[in-house]
């Protein structure tokens, strides 16, 4: 971290942000003076205060005073008269994938796990396994794990795990030691363009690793984006006896699946999952690899996997209300929408209701028919508007042109009308699951009574 070597007033414009908040653990951690701007009270804004940091609500040019370097949030729009203020003032000023980049620099064995789907669920894995283990790593990842109570930890070994989003190429940023690919896939096409940009991308990500690529040899276009690639360990996973990693004897348990480890042949241990989903099989094969190449025994694994709970926001379930179960999950692409609605209908409840935004009215326009497709999967479909997030509706899609293509399929401009609706017509057994990567979770807090704004480890 040579560029953070002068540097002793580090100042955040929007800190509380998800993203943000693991990069401030480790450099408060690492005796770093830290001050920050967000707009809204929350969870993390009061973990901050806790941990001694100055956090300021409401962005003002003053509040960046003293500041050697500012960092600044994707969400933070270019005319935000703090970075306005944070440019003039001569101090340094960068985003925060530039920071977390920065961040990587300093770790000898950084772990950083990609993939269009699944990234959070394997890194939170991979997290949980390394530190179960006792190996203490440092970790960033995209949503809360309970075993840390948040999305990141400093811990105080050279082992670092990064969840690396390839939106914007932000992972491209990084500096991976290990880069573990779990799959790619065709996703903010706003940006890339055309598939063969995503595999372009995620090819100079692998070049970009020192010591090794554990990747998904199941996946062509995983497979196109490891051509050429050398000198570095390639260490491949999948379904197949032909990759290094595979599983075997797959079984059904409970909720969740069970299967031998196996490696080249060689059977290592059984593995336990106490998360639902088919799909989750290779996202445990991806973090098992990615532990045992850092240190952590085959027992350990057998041992350890079966206490992961899964992440927030991972098909997570809230609790019961008047006999009806409500769960509330991150998928908002039409591929991980179907997985995760396959495995609601495998769970023998008896009705499913999906309960889902859309997130961008690029991704909305562009899978059109596939959103609509798998959101006849459920019994039920309920959507909300879309969320455009940073986009302008540019493409004049709207909520009413998918909810016509879903047979039976309703839409609400409120959350308050979405939860009326669901709960007047849900029955005791049946299953209401929120759906999407923005803020439909305060849907599901309502359904549930709770507060919209409250935190889901407190329930």
């Amino acid at each position: 971290m040579d560029f953070l070597k002068d540097k002793k007033h580090l100042h955040f414009i929007g800190i509380g942000g998800s993203g943000m908040f693991p990069i401030v653990q480790i450099l408060h951690d690492r005796g770093y003076f830290i001050t920050g701007t967000d707009n809204n009270e929350g969870d993390n804004v009061d973990r901050l205060r806790q941990m001694g940091i100055q956090v300021y609500l409401g962005h003002r040019p003053e509040n960046i005073a003293g500041a050697d370097l500012i960092v600044y949030s994707a969400a933070i729009q270019e005319d935000n008269v703090e970075l306005t203020a944070a440019r003039q003032s001569g101090a340094a000023v960068i985003g925060r994938a530039e920071m977390l980049g920065y961040l990587t620099r300093h770790y000898q064995d950084c772990v950083c796990v990609c993939g269009t789907h699944g990234k959070t669920t394997t890194t939170a894995l991979l997290t949980q396994l390394l530190l179960e283990a006792g190996l203490d790593p440092s970790a960033v990842i995209g949503g809360k794990l309970p075993a840390i109570h948040g999305s990141g930890r400093s811990g105080k070994t050279e082992l670092m795990v990064c969840e690396s989003c390839e939106f914007q190429d932000t992972f491209l940023h990084l500096d991976p030691d290990v880069a573990v690919i779990l799959n790619v896939d065709a996703d903010h096409m706003e940006y890339f363009k055309t598939m063969e940009h995503v595999i372009a991308s995620f090819h100079r990500f692998a070049e970009m690793s020192r010591k090794a690529v554990i990747y998904n040899k199941s996946d062509a276009n995983t497979c196109q984006a490891m051509a050429g690639i050398t000198g570095k360990d390639a260490i491949s996973f999948g379904l197949a006896a032909d990759c290094d990693y595979y599983p075997a004897e797959i079984r059904r348990e409970g909720t969740g699946y069970s299967f031998d480890l196996m490696h080249r042949g060689e059977m290592l241990c059984r593995i336990r999952l106490a998360i639902p989903g088919r799909h989750n099989i290779l996202n445990a094969v991806a973090a098992c690899a990615a532990a045992l190449y850092c240190g952590v025994a085959p027992g350990q694994l057998e041992e350890l996997v079966p206490h992961f709970g899964g992440a927030q926001r991972r098909f997570q379930i809230l609790g019961k209300r008047d006999g009806v179960v409500i769960a509330d999950d991150y998928a908002h692409h039409p591929r991980e929408l179907e997985v995760t609605l396959r495995t609601a209908m495998d769970l023998g409840f008896r009705q499913v209701w999906a309960v889902f935004q859309p997130f961008t009215f690029s991704r909305t326009a562009l899978f059109l028919e596939e959103f609509a497709r798998v959101l006849s999967i459920p019994d039920h479909a309920v959507l909300s508007e879309i969320m455009g997030g940073r986009e302008k509706n540019t493409y004049g899609i709207h909520t009413k042109d998918l909810a016509e293509k879903i047979p039976g399929c309703v839409w609400f401009s409120t959350f308050k009308e979405i939860s009326d609706y669901v709960l007047a017509h849900a029955q005791p057994g049946d299953l209401v699951i929120t759906l999407g990567c923005g803020d439909i979770y305060k849907c599901a807090n309502r359904m549930m009574g709770w507060p919209e704004h409250g935190n889901f480890d407190e329930k």
